[in-house]
């Protein structure tokens, strides 16, 4: 009756070590799958914050309006000028990247 005990509970481990092997090796089977995915996660959200700059291939407008009202008063020998309304500035900056699709950004196309 000893014997059998005994032989039951080597049975019982070599099932839990056969089981850790199954699962260590389903696991190393789908790491692949598992790094190509975050990858492709990683490179989705890259692509998601927008063109890169390109210092050869970029273009930049900057036109800046200022409009403000003053008067200017002169006399004999003397000048004096009142600022009526605040000046006002406006910026508009617009910046394109041409030539993107020759643009080489250090990845090959073929994989």
């Amino acid at each position: 009756m000893l014997q059998y005990l005994n032989q039951k509970r080597g049975q019982s481990t070599l099932e839990y070590a056969v089981l850790i092997v199954v699962i260590i090796g389903a696991l190393l089977t789908i790491q692949v799958y598992i790094k190509r995915g975050v990858q492709g996660r990683l490179k989705s959200a890259a692509d998601d914050i927008g063109d890169q700059y390109s210092d050869g291939n970029t273009n930049s407008v900057k036109t800046t309006i200022r409009n403000s009202d003053t008067e200017e008063f002169f006399n004999a020998g003397a000048s004096s000028s009142n600022m009526i309304k605040p000046e006002i500035t406006n910026v508009i900056e617009n910046t394109i990247i041409v030539n993107s699709q020759q643009e080489f950004w250090g990845v090959n196309a073929a994989g």
